[in-house]
């Protein structure tokens, strides 16, 4: 089974920089497939899972937070789309964040950052590792999806949702 790797807060503001492109070419021997800038990754054939998240964290030229899934886990998200009832407004994105860990307590949804009429975020639903939600493209939207992590309690990271469909497409293509 492929898994689905998710590198937290990478070529971000210039900070832990590094290509995903060349990290998916060292890493050939597993079928890596490297899915834009943000360190989004496809492996087709990784082993066991803990020997190739050792494999990958040696390979980065710094520590980071990974978020590792089943394919089978973000081939049922496009089954079980929380955005099919809403059709996409203008001015909102929609994202994925993909928990680091399972959490024992969730927050009540929908829930909105900053608590106020004028948010950024809003997240909107809850299901296993994966939170659901809108963004405004305002400067000060970062902050608040960064923030998702201290409402959930584990690390966290972020994905648009067009990324996960990327995602997807590339795995019912190797099937």
């Amino acid at each position: 089974m492929a898994l689905i790797v998710f590198l937290r807060g990478v070529n971000v503001g210039g900070h832990r920089t590094f290509r995903p492109s060349l990290l998916a070419r060292d890493l050939s021997g597993y079928e890596v497939v490297n899915i834009g800038a943000a360190g989004t990754f496809v492996v087709h054939k990784p082993g066991p899972r803990a020997s190739f998240a050792a494999e990958l964290r040696r390979r980065l030229p710094f520590d980071a937070d990974l978020a590792v899934c089943d394919s089978r886990d973000l081939l049922r998200l496009e089954s079980e789309n929380p955005f099919h009832t809403q059709p996409p407004e203008t001015d909102l994105v929609r994202f994925v964040t993909i928990l680091t860990k399972p959490v024992r307590v969730r927050p009540s949804l929908p829930l909105f950052l900053p608590a106020a009429e004028d948010w950024l975020v809003r997240l909107i639903e809850s299901r296993d590792r994966f939170v659901f939600g809108v963004y405004r493209r305002r400067m000060k939207t970062i902050r608040y999806l960064g923030g998702i992590d201290q409402v959930f309690k584990v690390p966290a990271t972020t994905r648009n949702w067009n990324t996960i469909l990327a995602v997807i497409r590339i795995l019912k293509n190797r099937k």
